[in-house]
């Protein structure tokens, strides 16, 4: 069966709950599930049948279609005036030793690195110092831009760029605005984590608020940029916290049409603050997803970091809603090794990419950062197979 027959059977199981069946419904004719709704999707529904509703709606917008990119991290520092509890990356001014500050002209040597490679992105975010402020930013994005131009520069969280526009005196407009003609392309969706404040306070309370956080992208929308989002989960909150963080998303998008992606991010409990907290399962990371692309219908994408949250159970994230799982990284990120994650050398050939997507019966697409097509690799035979370190696992619908 394909994936609308599947959605037809279930809908016609005598044996569905009634609400469960209403919301099915409303999957199938496309229309938009309610707050109420989607709580009781968390509470209720059994991870079967959000497979087959988020799955129905990935492949009607997507198909097979499973995108990636070619793109490297820069972390200027690991240094942090900031204090979040889940935090396993960033040192605290009083432990600078523990870590690292970079300058402008060392950040440029690691972009000088890829001359020669195909990648299209630079992904830039880390923790926020004073020295690394809009004069040090705005000199970069320049001197990027003018050593690379074709390179697309995704730099910064709201988090940082409060702190930045806050001490230049500027407003959230004028310095997205300034940045954007210093060279910036776009915004990554981190920051975050949950926007309700009985839980931001606890885990973040010294960070922007979730209003600001809002601000700043929507801003950003205003000057045409395409921004991200992404929702930490699975540690002290409840259900119910989570849909009232993916509702205030899809209001702005409702606005503004200028996310892109949204990103669930897995709380990870290695060396952290909150690392008393046991983490959550895997079929709780699909049912995740799965809600997720029920809900946010005015997203075009769900991405899953593979990085994150290990190869396996990126692929299985194929068929619950996911039709991203990020870049090759190539090793240059070290804020998911940090707290623990499967992948603590986290880098992928094309190849590699490639033959995961493949393994699962997705067919993979290499996008830029605003979902160009690069290359469609449907056809592509490669030369020689890559040595796999991850197990090929049958597709699940």
């Amino acid at each position: 069966m394909n994936a609308q027959q599947k959605l037809d059977f279930l809908i016609n199981n005598p044996r569905l709950d009634s609400q469960l069946k209403e919301i099915a419904i409303k999957v199938r004719d496309s229309e938009r599930i309610s707050f109420d709704e989607c709580v009781y999707l968390y509470e209720h529904a059994e991870l079967s049948y959000l497979g087959v509703l988020a799955n129905h709606i990935r492949e009607a917008r997507h198909g097979d279609v499973t995108y990636f990119n070619r793109n490297f991290h820069i972390e200027p520092t690991n240094v942090c005036v900031y204090d979040c509890k889940f935090c396993s990356y960033s040192r605290m001014i009083k432990q600078r030793e523990e870590g690292w500050e970079m300058d402008v002209d060392g950040m440029l040597d690691i972009v000088k690195r890829y001359d020669n490679e195909p990648v299209t992105e630079v992904h830039i975010t880390g923790g926020v110092v004073p020295k690394q402020n809009l004069a040090f930013y705005a000199e970069f994005f320049k001197k990027c831009k003018a050593h690379r131009p074709d390179l697309h520069i995704k730099a910064l969280t709201p988090v940082e760029y409060y702190y930045i526009f806050k001490k230049a005196k500027l407003s959230h407009y004028d310095g997205m605005k300034y940045l954007k003609e210093a060279g910036l392309d776009s915004m990554p969706g981190g920051g975050a984590e949950i926007f309700h404040p009985e839980i931001r306070e606890k885990i973040a309370h010294d960070k922007c608020t979730a209003e600001q956080w809002l601000d700043i992208h929507e801003q950003a929308h205003k000057l045409g940029m395409h921004t991200n989002a992404t929702m930490l989960y699975g540690h002290i909150e409840q259900y119910w916290h989570r849909v009232d963080h993916m509702e205030r998303l899809r209001q702005l998008q409702d606005r503004t049409q200028g996310f892109q992606t949204f990103i669930p991010l897995k709380f990870r409990n290695k060396d952290n603050q909150m690392e008393h907290l046991p983490e959550v399962s895997v079929i709780e990371d699909l049912r995740n997803y799965a809600i997720a692309r029920i809900y946010m219908d005015n997203f075009a994408h769900i991405k899953a970091y593979w990085a994150m949250i290990s190869r396996d159970t990126a692929q299985m994230s194929l068929s619950f809603g996911v039709d991203d799982i990020d870049g090759t990284l190539d090793d240059t990120t070290k804020i998911y090794s940090m707290a623990g994650a499967e992948e603590q050398t986290p880098a992928m050939s094309t190849q590699e990419l490639v033959e995961l997507i493949r393994h699962v019966g997705r067919h993979p697409v290499e996008r830029d950062t605003v979902y160009n097509v690069v290359t469609d690799f449907k056809d592509v035979n490669f030369d020689k197979e890559p040595k796999k370190n991850y197990y090929a696992l049958p597709v699940v619908n």
